[in-house]
């Protein structure tokens, strides 16, 4: 299985696992991941989900050969809110979550982690959103709220803008991560963390983790179809996803 859940007492991890293409997710694993997430909400054994991505990275986006099926407006609006219920499932679970990056999380791996309650990185990460450089479509307005509240927006205009990947310390610095810790003690920094939130309240955590979200959604924006029509039915971006496939550099009109 490309997803898997693995759980350890109170801690579950679900683990990403596709290492020959960078743990880039293809539908069918976004789709494993939700299931992954319903099921492990309704375990009352569980009271904290790690989320890591197998063979040294974390998760590379999208399989960006999905888009190759992707022809209108309805197409693109469909595919944004496949995402928008992926991503918002994990930001919604009651469980606390915690993201253990290493290598690349970028594109939709970005926002998974964002999704997550903690993130804790090795320090050869790197995280960010590239799509201005890789397919000229844009994020959702969930996920770029998500950026914007951590970062900021002069921050978050120059990632998205700039399409550069951050290192894991600039990310820390940013506040993007909790904490830069070394590769051969990430996994067990975050087994500590985990065991040690499983063992508190676990009526206090819930309470809390309800407490942010609720302020923080009355600050998000959420009418942007108009936006992602506007980057997923132009010729740049069907331009974009063939110059992917035969591996060279899109050239972008602005239409």
């Amino acid at each position: 299985m490309s997803v898997s859940v693995d759980i350890q007492g109170a801690v579950a991890w679900i683990v990403v696992h596709r290492p020959e293409a960078r743990n880039a997710m293809t539908f069918a694993m976004y789709d494993a991941f939700f299931q992954a997430c319903e099921e492990l909400d309704a375990n009352p054994e569980v009271r904290v989900v790690v989320l890591r991505g197998g063979g040294g990275t974390f998760i590379a986006g999208t399989d960006i050969r999905e888009f190759l099926n992707l022809h209108s407006g309805e197409d693109a609006l469909a595919y944004e809110r496949r995402i928008d219920t992926v991503v918002g499932r994990l930001e919604r679970m009651r469980k606390a979550t915690i993201a253990m990056i290493e290598g690349h999380a970028v594109g939709g791996g970005f926002t998974l982690a964002l999704a997550c309650d903690l993130r804790y990185a090795a320090p050869n990460a790197r995280l960010g959103v590239p799509i201005a450089r890789t397919l000229g479509n844009c994020l959702s307005m969930s996920n770029t709220s998500r950026l914007l509240e951590v970062v900021g927006p002069g921050i978050a205009k120059e990632l998205l803008f700039t399409a550069r990947l951050l290192s894991a310390e600039e990310a820390y610095r940013l506040g993007l991560v909790n904490a830069v810790v070394p590769a051969e003690d990430l996994e067990r920094h975050v087994k500590e963390v985990a065991s040690t939130i499983a063992g508190h309240a676990p009526l206090t955590v819930q309470v809390t983790k309800e407490a942010i979200t609720r302020i923080l959604s009355h600050r998000r924006a959420v009418d942007g179809e108009d936006l992602v029509l506007r980057c997923y039915t132009s010729e740049d971006f069907r331009e974009a996803v063939r110059a992917f496939v035969e591996k060279r550099t899109p050239q972008w009109k602005g239409r």
